[in-house]
């Protein structure tokens, strides 16, 4: 979707500097920007995103982790 928005000279000039030294458009940079402002305001966004990737991942705990885990929480001072 196309949309006209307006921002402050200095800022339009700084995100257009960015998105030349990433080498993508403006467009892509701001629908980046975006994206991570949305996602980071809010909560529940950001849990079905933690979970979609924990479902990729696999939730099974790697047998060595959690015994260097456990190994690290019994020599820690609690």
């Amino acid at each position: 979707m196309k949309t006209a928005v307006s921002i402050p000279d200095d800022l339009f000039h700084r995100a257009d500097e960015l998105a030349r030294a990433l080498g993508t458009s403006r467009s892509r940079l701001y629908q980046e920007a975006l994206a991570e402002y949305v996602l980071r305001r809010d909560p529940d966004s950001l849990t079905s995103e933690l979970n979609r990737v924990v479902a990729d991942v696999g939730g099974e705990p790697d047998p060595w982790l959690a015994e260097a885990a456990r190994v690290t929480l019994e020599r820690g001072e609690w």
